[in-house]
């Protein structure tokens, strides 16, 4: 008797695991991981369990555009090699990005089960934090340059890549740019951290920065290129600078203290920038429901320069734009379980 109940004590544990490996592999698919090079740097992607409509040929394109448009910007990718997790979850649009200088570099990202090609190709969130990639971690109190920089170049990163409108940009930033003034009780940049401080201060910080840079270098320089100097000289999310240092090598590379300077006025007391007088001297009017670009104003040639327009009829003037983007080759479609 010890023998039979032995027997069947020992089928039934065998078929409770083949049923428990059922209801696993039933509950859990597998995951797609593919891998996309963008001018030389490797971008691991993982997407995590669960229903995305949308086909992987249609999620490579849309990770695909926000890496050239950063690599256009930057000259190159900003780190040999990026993980990029994708998060699924029930509903539209792209969430909750967020960049860590682990691994290289890391990126997790929430993606809607039911998001469209062309919500994935009208996303800047994505764009937005591949920016993170390419300036140094600072001290917390500094949190403003960091968003401040993905907030600003984001839309002109996309632009020169053709992903955007300049239009729109422009729109955007009129609409929004005012977010980042100082508000009653403000005390600079360093020791106010309001949303609207962090991510819209830091970005009229930029946008100041850029026309000045432009001003004083006849239009040779822009803040483009500090930030390349800055990237090119190892600053990127995987080290750890003091701000006066990124912003000093910026400074090195356009010639000016520019960068600098700001820094010293908008730190710790609250500056207004004047907008108004900014739209009208490079030629943007907002008639309240669209934005008209004239050519006509007095640094209407700073206004295309900073999105590479260089004239009405030319849409881009950097050729390491598209040098930069075109070096893609995609490996996709393999499983793992």
């Amino acid at each position: 008797m010890l023998q039979v109940a032995l027997s069947r004590f020992q089928i039934f544990v065998v078929l409770l695991a083949l049923l428990a490996t059922s209801c696993s592999l039933g509950a859990r698919p597998p995951q797609m991981t593919s891998t996309l090079i963008v001018a030389g740097s490797h971008i691991d992607i993982t997407v995590d369990d669960g229903k995305l409509n949308v086909p992987q040929a249609d999620l490579i394109a849309w990770i695909q555009a926000a890496a050239e448009s950063v690599a256009g910007y930057y000259g190159r990718f900003p780190v040999p090699h990026l993980t990029l997790r994708i998060m699924p979850f029930s509903g539209h649009g792209v969430r909750h990005g967020m960049t860590f200088g682990m691994r290289g570099g890391f990126i997790k990202i929430g993606l809607g089960s039911d998001t469209t090609k062309a919500e994935l190709m009208n996303d800047w969130m994505l764009t937005h934090e591949m920016i993170h990639l390419a300036f140094p971690s600072v001290a917390d109190e500094h949190h403003w340059i960091e968003e401040g920089i993905s907030t600003y170049v984001e839309p002109i990163a996309r632009i020169r890549a053709s992903h955007m409108k300049e239009e729109q940009m422009w729109a955007d930033l009129i609409r929004d740019m005012p977010k980042g003034q100082p508000q009653p009780g403000d005390e600079g940049l360093d020791r106010t951290h309001t949303w609207g401080r962090t991510y819209w201060g830091g970005a009229l910080f930029c946008f100041d920065a850029d026309v000045e840079i432009r001003r004083q270098t006849q239009n040779k320089k822009g803040l483009q290129d500090a930030l390349r100097g800055i990237l090119d000289a190892g600053g990127n999310i995987t080290q750890d600078w003091e701000l006066t240092k990124a912003l000093k090598i910026g400074d090195q590379a356009t010639g000016t203290t520019v960068l600098t300077d700001l820094y010293t006025q908008m730190k710790d007391k609250p500056v207004t920038v004047d907008l108004q007088e900014k739209w009208k001297q490079l030629g943007i009017e907002w008639d309240g429901s669209a934005v008209h670009l004239r050519d006509d104003a007095p640094e209407a040639a700073i206004r295309r320069a900073i999105t590479g327009v260089t004239s009405p009829a030319s849409p881009s003037a950097d050729a390491s734009i598209q040098s930069a983007s075109k070096a893609i080759a995609v490996m996709a479609g393999r499983k793992s379980s």
